[in-house]
């Protein structure tokens, strides 16, 4: 999609014929600034605002500049916006130092991989940079406060299509999310001909199908349009529903269903096989009937009637490591790869963000910090290649970052190219790379879990299997503590996305978890769970690796497919004997401790 930037002038011309005479330099407008994408103005005053393109108050604008295209999908731009709240307020907006353009800027530089024009972007400083400027900032700020931060005449709340997920295993009670399907799940259907009923019947043979059959003189039927709705919305993606009103439809539809003579009738299917048929407008009987539907094309995990308050109580949140090195050593250490003008820049942003955090860290050139991360896998020697990846491990704090490099990829591969062409690297030299570089390495891919926006490339390959492999031989080195306990660390923000991936398929609680986003594959989850078992049987002492080996443990068992590869992994390995031996100090911990067990016992 198109994305263009719209350019007003808060002055409506004033400032070209009167800024020399009260500011001493010449300056062309007062500038505001929003990014337009398919019609939508988004745009920063009273917090990120939208309206429709050329509607805000501000009149029509001064300029229109095409900055580029696309690929990313709504989800995903609306995802990064949503993090982007916690940045741009309406409490933090300064007309110098946090407006408008700032947030034009990132959000460009997110969407096209580069910002806004710079004549924009350093007139605040250049204004302040004058002696009259810096005398009239508060009276400046005062008088446009009330232009920038005016609500938005006619908000809209623009609404995004999953985007299409990337092959996840089929599991007891699973639902494929095939992106065919998400149109026509999660509400009810409208069908006129029979080729959309068999089209339908198509799309839902691997789950539930419910037909309803109604007319515009039935009565009774109206008794339970709404509960249908309901039922469509709860079923989610489960089910398809389908709604045929014999007053519009083919007579083919009439053909094909010659036994349904009254209204509302209902036809429900199982995995494609007719299961039920009544008749009569009575909610409570076709609540009753669909949940019974349910129930048998979707028998519940025996998992989900287990008792587990010390599992799933503990916190999901990832584990990252923020730490600020000191950067000038870290420069130092590089030679003259530090000398290279955005080592200077990205720290200078660091630097900004840690002393008066994101609201006055302006991004820098994420694209060509890009460029040089990729370049110092042969530009650095292994020995010090550790200080380009600290640098990017910080920067990743900032959501920005971390939404630029999670998108960072060309084509249609999907694959965050600088992030995936890191970790490769150090996955290629496997035990032979140097310790600094395989800690900071683990550090940082901990950070990557910062940002939802990651969390779908993450449970996926390549970038999956190759976490794996990183974090598995860093899990099985007894020579590093320090490695094991990272590894442990990336090993628990691992499962604990997939957990929350697999909880959104059985209806459970789901904190943040993109709708593309899907399991990690059986290899590599029998992978994770045959390199934590051995762990917990070598641990012999109770500890906190110890504890967060056990809950990374629960969560990649708890609701697994019970005929699937991970399930026979950890019966054939005793897990629940390995578990059963672990002597926990507290009884809190020896709750969860049998909790665990039991998962493993089912």
């Amino acid at each position: 999609m198109d994305v263009q930037l719209y350019v007003y002038d808060l002055s409506q011309g004033l400032a070209r014929s009167m800024s020399r005479q009260f500011l001493g330099i010449q300056i062309d407008a007062v500038y505001h600034t929003s990014i337009v994408l398919e019609g939508i103005e988004y745009y920063y005053g009273g917090g990120i605002q939208t309206c429709r393109a050329g509607t805000t108050h501000h009149g029509r604008p001064m300029e229109i500049v095409k900055l580029g295209q696309t690929s990313l999908p709504l989800e995903v731009i609306l995802e990064y916006l949503e993090s982007l709240k916690t940045i741009y307020t309406t409490e933090s907006y300064d007309l110098f130092l946090h407006n408008c353009n700032n947030f034009s800027n990132d959000f460009a530089m997110f969407l096209v991989g580069k910002g806004i024009p710079a004549h924009i972007t350093s007139l605040p400083q250049d204004v302040l940079n004058t002696p009259f400027g810096q005398m009239l900032r508060p009276q400046l700020d005062s008088m446009m406060r009330p232009i920038t931060q005016a609500p938005t005449p006619q908000p809209v709340q623009p609404v995004a299509r999953a985007r299409a997920p990337a092959a996840s295993n089929t599991t007891n009670g699973a639902v494929s999310n095939g992106n065919a399907l998400a149109e026509y799940t999660g509400r009810v259907n409208n069908v006129t001909a029979i080729k959309e009923v068999d089209r339908l019947l198509e799309l839902g043979k691997d789950r539930c199908v419910i037909i309803f059959f109604t007319s515009a003189t039935c009565g009774p039927c109206k008794l339970v349009y709404q509960p249908y709705d309901d039922l469509a919305v709860e079923a989610g993606s489960k089910s398809v529903f389908i709604k045929i009103d014999f007053t519009r439809a083919d007579a083919s539809i009439n053909t094909r269903f010659p036994n349904v003579r009254a209204t509302p009738t209902f036809i429900t299917y199982s995995k494609g096989a007719k299961r039920e048929e009544w008749s009569g407008a009575d909610p409570r009987q076709l609540r009753s009937n669909v949940e019974s539907l349910l129930n048998a094309t979707f028998p519940p995990h025996p998992h989900l009637s287990q008792s587990t308050p010390h599992l799933l109580r503990q916190s999901q949140q990832p584990i990252t490591f923020t730490k600020v090195p000191p950067l000038d050593k870290v420069v130092a250490k590089m030679g003259d790869a530090g000398k290279d003008p955005v080592v200077s820049s990205i720290v200078s942003f660091i630097n900004a963000r840690e002393k008066s955090g994101a609201m006055e860290a302006p991004l820098t050139q994420l694209p060509q910090f890009a460029g040089f991360l990729r370049k110092s896998t042969t530009r650095l020697p292994p020995e010090l290649l550790f200080t380009a990846y600290d640098l990017l491990r910080v920067a990743l704090i900032d959501v920005r970052v971390a939404g630029f490099f999670a998108e960072e990829h060309k084509g249609a591969t999907g694959i965050p190219a600088t992030v995936h062409h890191l970790l490769s690297h150090v996955e290629g030299l496997s035990e032979s790379a140097p310790y600094p570089l395989r800690l900071t390495t683990l550090h940082l891919a901990c950070n990557l879990f910062n940002s939802p926006l990651f969390v779908p490339h993450l449970s996926s390959p390549p970038l999956s299997s190759t976490l794996i492999s990183i974090l598995t031989t860093s899990l099985l080195d007894d020579k590093y503590p320090a490695l094991k306990a990272s590894a442990l660390s990336l090993a628990m923000n691992l499962a604990s996305s997939n957990h929350q991936i697999r909880m959104k398929k059985y209806g459970g609680y789901v904190a943040h978890t993109l709708p593309s986003a899907s399991e990690l594959q059986d290899s590599e989850q029998t992978e994770l769970l045959a390199s934590l078992l051995e762990t917990l049987g070598i641990e012999e002492e109770w500890s906190e690796k110890k504890k967060i080996a056990l809950i990374t443990t629960g969560w990649l068992a708890y609701g697994a497919d019970m005929d699937g590869e991970l399930r026979d992994l950890w019966r054939v390995m005793d897990a629940a004997g390995t578990v059963g031996k672990i002597q926990a100090k507290v009884a809190e911990d020896r709750l969860l401790v049998k909790e665990v067990q039991k998962l493993l016992d089912a």
